[in-house]
């Protein structure tokens, strides 16, 4: 009696541990980024090399996991693949990596806790979201909106006291250090801003793609495997039109070959199986709510290990942000609870069957003596199921129609709760 309790707590806190492992290896992405990029490496080679490796990674289980079950490839879903292989794999991190590059890993970060916003601005936009200021979830929504983007710009253009972290380790060289002390300036910020900003548009974009592929192709690592194939080879050709240096291809045993195979085979390989299954036991809006310890690491660990300083106005910026990203989610919570039960809701009451019996009896009674002329009393008991069918799809349709126009006028999407962000791959 006693281990079975034991048990299921620790079955439920897998997921948890799970999720704090994820944000670990996605912040010790960060700082692998960081020091590539210290170390003279190529943004665009990187960013190309990361995705071969996770091609190379995921294309095994796509073939094997799915050999049986895989859907259909289609025009359409290659066409989908190949936008999703463009946003959310090479203008996704080709923009993040300059924006690390232009300021900080945990400014970098900061801005990427941004795209619950931004996906929820798009979604709009296009018609997947509504706005509906009139109850508690579209209020809350607006105002995480809002919250994020006020966060953003005090992140920006605010530099404050600066806050002291007392560290005896730098794993940057001397080389550097002056140009990354000068990545407070405006205009590196501003323009790492920008590709900050970009990054998380086009990683919303690949959200949103994606919602509509799954439906069209719910093979999981297939789709993965056709998207990182798709970004290698955009990833490949921009690095190659645009560098010209061929030394910045060749990968020695050092820093450089660590950070693209743990960056292809760990993190967009196995995390996002991880993450795949933690959203499969606890639902999408769970592993986004963990997205802010992934600023907090980088935080703490860019400030111990890469002798980045931390200021007043990067921490409130970042504050106002996760306020932001957690209104956001509060908000798609409330909706999908509010769908959840709406889908649970009798389509049928039992007043409206008192009331299809009634009309049912008065029906027959009027043609009893033209049914004992005719002697079809067969037909006439057809006729009957056929009324009491038809005057309970009529119920049914009833209900469907209401439930519609509630959620018309609360501002529900059916694919709402699909527009989830996650962690960038």
């Amino acid at each position: 009696m006693t281990t079975k309790p034991k048990g299921n707590a620790l079955q439920g806190l897998k997921p948890v541990i799970l999720m704090v492992i994820v944000q670990i290896a996605f912040a010790g992405v960060n700082i692998l980024y960081k020091l590539a990029v210290n170390d003279g490496m190529s943004l665009r080679v990187t960013v190309a090399y990361r995705f071969i490796f996770a091609t190379a990674f995921i294309a095994p289980f796509a073939l094997f996991f799915e050999r049986k079950k895989r859907v259909k490839l289609t025009w359409m879903v290659l066409f989908q693949s190949f936008l999703c292989g463009l946003f959310g794999g090479a203008l996704a991190q080709n923009f993040y990596l300059e924006a690390l590059a232009l300021t900080s890993a945990t400014f970098a970060s900061a801005m990427a806790n941004l795209i619950p916003a931004i996906t929820f601005v798009m979604a709009v936009c296009i018609g997947l979201e509504r706005l509906n200021l009139g109850s508690a979830a579209g209020k809350a929504k607006i105002i995480g909106t809002m919250a994020g983007i006020a966060g953003a710009m005090v992140l920006t253009f605010v530099k404050g006291p600066e806050i002291q972290i007392s560290s005896h380790v730098n794993l940057m060289n001397h080389r550097n250090n002056s140009s990354m002390a000068a990545h407070g300036g405006g205009g590196r910020t501003v323009l790492g801003s920008v590709c900050a900003l970009a990054s998380g548009i086009s990683y919303a974009l690949w959200l949103i793609i994606q919602t509509k592929m799954s439906e069209r192709y719910p093979s999981y690592y297939s789709s993965t495997a056709l998207m990182s194939l798709w970004a290698a080879i955009l990833s490949t050709a921009f690095a190659l039109s645009v560098e010209n240096d061929w030394s910045q291809w060749r990968l020695g045993w050092n820093i450089r070959l660590l950070t693209v195979a743990y960056s292809g085979m760990v993190v967009s390989g196995m995390m996002v199986a991880v993450i795949s299954w933690c959203v499969r036991m606890r639902g999408p809006l769970f592993a986004s709510v963990f997205s802010p310890l992934l600023l907090v690491i980088v935080a703490v660990a860019s400030s111990t290990v890469l002798n980045e300083k931390l200021y007043l106005g990067s921490f409130i910026g970042a504050v106002l942000i996760v306020c932001g990203l957690y209104a956001v989610l509060w908000g798609k919570s409330k909706e999908r609870k509010k769908m959840k039960n709406m889908s649970q809701l009798p389509q049928c009451p039992h007043d409206d069957d008192d009331d299809t019996v009634q009309v049912i009896v008065a029906r027959s009674n009027s043609k009893v003596g033209e049914d004992r002329k005719s002697n079809n009393n067969g037909h006439v008991d057809d006729n009957q199921g056929s009324i009491d069918h038809g005057n309970n799809n009529k119920g049914i349709t009833g209900d469907q129609e209401q439930e519609e126009k509630q959620n018309d006028e609360e501002g529900i999407s059916p694919n709402a709760e699909d527009i989830i962000p996650s962690v960038v791959i």
